[in-house]
């Protein structure tokens, strides 16, 4: 039976995938998030790729997914130890070799630019995240995630303005799900990224950026298709 290691984005944490656990539980699933809250603002790709690899180094059975941001870190974690298969969840993917900052200017389309208007401190206003994050949550679900999300103080990260670690692509099969009427990541950059890049024919799902929060029934049954791909 695999093991799906659950990695949030950042300003999430362990507890977004709480329903989705127990989503992949009730079929007889695996499931173990990792929480990388408190380091995900400051850490490097290397820091928070060890604390991945220290979370999940008694499963070998590993089935990678990676959130929004920690598209960036899945493949390299994937480089480094066995893994079964990556799952990207309307995640970005990182270029060995050069920056995120590097891929943005090379693909404009990326971000939807009414989210890259919004300044940082806006982020601490609940209305902003919800209006990016969890628009299609019921409220209680989105006042709560508003509450719990950890806003990065100061700028850019030092994971999108570094040079990613990773080398090149590791040979593991992959699986992107994508989220229709997502307002973060445009579903036009989501849908070509994973055919033009990963060879595959992404999952759609409806719905926002957090289908972990809004749908964890419907987020949970698109990971298990996801191991039936070839």
């Amino acid at each position: 039976m695999s093991t799906f290691g659950l990695v949030h984005g950042a300003g999430l944490g362990a507890w977004c995938w709480e329903g989705t656990v127990r989503e992949l539980e009730a079929h007889g699933c695996r499931a173990i998030a990792v929480d990388l809250s408190p380091s995900y603002s400051s850490a490097g790709a290397e820091r928070l790729t060890e604390l991945v690899l220290d979370a999940f180094a008694g499963c070998d059975d590993l089935v990678l997914v990676g959130h929004s941001m920690s598209g960036l870190i899945i493949p390299i974690v994937a480089a480094r130890r066995p893994v079964e298969r990556m799952i990207f969840l309307h995640a970005i993917l990182p270029w060995p070799g050069k920056s995120f900052d590097d891929q943005l200017r090379a693909e404009a389309d990326l971000f939807n630019p009414e989210m890259l208007a919004v300044p940082p401190e806006a982020w601490s206003d609940g209305a902003t995240a919800t209006r990016f994050l969890y628009h299609d949550c019921t409220p209680e679900v989105a006042q709560e995630a508003c509450r719990r999300l950890r806003v990065a103080k100061g700028g850019s990260r030092l994971i999108v303005t570094e040079i990613t670690p990773l080398q090149t692509w590791p040979d593991v099969p992959s699986s992107y799900i994508m989220c229709r009427d997502d307002r973060t990541i445009t579903p036009s950059w989501a849908r070509r990224a994973a055919r033009e890049r990963l060879g595959v024919e992404p999952i759609e799902l409806p719905g926002g950026h957090c289908p972990m929060l809004a749908r964890p029934k419907e987020c949970a049954e698109a990971l298990r298709r996801c191991l039936q791909a070839k």
